[in-house]
């Protein structure tokens, strides 16, 4: 394999990826990075708002990306993007299932112990995370199982391999999206074709909007101590980026990984690997 065999197997050109929750930072960038490796790129979320932004970060290359809202805790609302997406775009070729997140209720604290947390924000945060990368695997997977091929990529956390302390619904969630993606692998490769396959990462600790600043101090700047304790615990010694993902992405979402379906592969600077001691 020469050089330029090895460039055309991540060349997206002609593929439709659709990233549910692509308005969120990582969400966000992998739409960004997909664009720029020649892919049709629907972004999936409910708040639309921050779409324009990332359109414009995708210049001059934008108008292979679509914003569509949908929820992904509604079948009906995620069949009716598929259709404006396959209208659009000719079809569906991959899926990644970005959206996800936590919720203060749902996290215990002095003020919060685990016997009071609400069964409300505990059901929000199961929800959102295992059962909104379940319902669009079923609506979009679907239109792969037709087809004979695709692949879905599911994120899991570093919570799903050593859940953390104070957030049990999060950690409990995550360690259902990777018992998931194995199970859907499997399915899929059985049921309706080996030439559709779903993996998983385990992103480690990534600044986003919502944990910021549970890891860093808002007025100082400096590390919160949940955020040294992770720093402390993480042998490259930093957070993650975005950017850290890409490779992982494109590898999984591309031919490059033609034989490799029902892995959870982890992207934490260590963090899984290190004792402690």
């Amino acid at each position: 394999m020469d050089l330029s065999e090895l460039t055309r197997l991540y060349d997206f050109s002609g593929q439709t990826v659709v990233i549910t929750g692509g308005t969120g930072v990582l969400g966000g960038e992998i739409a960004c990075a997909l664009v720029g490796c020649g892919a049709n790129v629907a972004i999936l979320d409910r708040n639309l708002d921050p779409a324009q932004h990332i359109l414009e970060l995708m210049e001059p290359r934008a108008n292979h990306a679509v914003a569509v809202r949908a929820d992904v805790l509604d079948p009906e609302s995620l069949r009716q993007a598929s259709k404006t997406i396959q209208e659009k775009f000719g079809g569906v070729h991959c899926l990644v299932n970005a959206a996800g997140g936590n919720n203060p209720q749902a996290t215990t604290s002095p003020n919060l112990s685990f016997f009071e947390l609400p069964s409300e924000a505990l059901r929000w945060v199961f929800d959102l995370n295992l059962l909104g990368t379940i319902l669009p695997s079923q609506v979009f997977g679907k239109v792969m199982a037709e087809k004979g091929e695709g692949v879905i990529l599911n994120i899991s956390s570093m919570n799903a391999f050593r859940p953390l302390t104070r957030v049990p619904t999060y950690s409990a969630a995550k360690a259902g999206v990777s018992n998931f993606t194995q199970w859907l692998a499997v399915h899929m490769a059985q049921v309706y074709s080996p030439r559709i396959r779903v993996n998983a990462l385990a992103p480690g600790f990534f600044l986003t909007r919502q944990n910021k600043f549970l890891l860093i101090e808002e007025q100082t700047g400096d590390l919160t101590p949940r955020g040294k304790a992770i720093i402390d615990h993480t042998p490259m010694a930093r957070f993650g980026q975005p950017e850290d993902l890409f490779g992982t992405v494109l590898w999984l979402l591309s031919r490059a990984s033609a034989f490799v379906t029902g892995i959870v592969v982890p992207i934490d600077g260590g963090f899984s690997a290190y004792s402690g001691v």
